[in-house]
């Protein structure tokens, strides 16, 4: 299972969301901090769930980022949070 999957995974069993998505970004990042050849060191989260009612963008970041520690302290660089409640959604 690759990083992605795995951070999907993840998400949708901590947060069951009503939308997700996931996207490996490392391919922008070529040449930067933390980047590594075939990628998965970089993504880009976008995350509807109604945990986050409530919550302040702070709070949300924190769950998501406790949610993936592990991940955190090893493939995964860098990840970009847009995570909101259900009444939130822009998509």
């Amino acid at each position: 299972m690759n990083t992605r999957d795995t951070i999907i995974n993840k998400l949708r069993e901590a947060f069951l969301p009503e939308s997700l998505d996931v996207t490996d970004e490392s391919h922008l990042h070529e040449g930067h901090a933390g980047h590594r050849p075939g990628g998965e060191t970089h993504f880009r989260v976008y995350i509807v769930s109604p945990a986050f009612e409530g919550k302040s963008r702070v709070e949300r970041h924190r769950m998501v980022n406790a949610t993936l520690a592990a991940e955190l302290a090893g493939s995964v660089h860098a990840l970009a949070i847009r995570a909101l409640a259900p009444r939130e959604s822009d998509r």
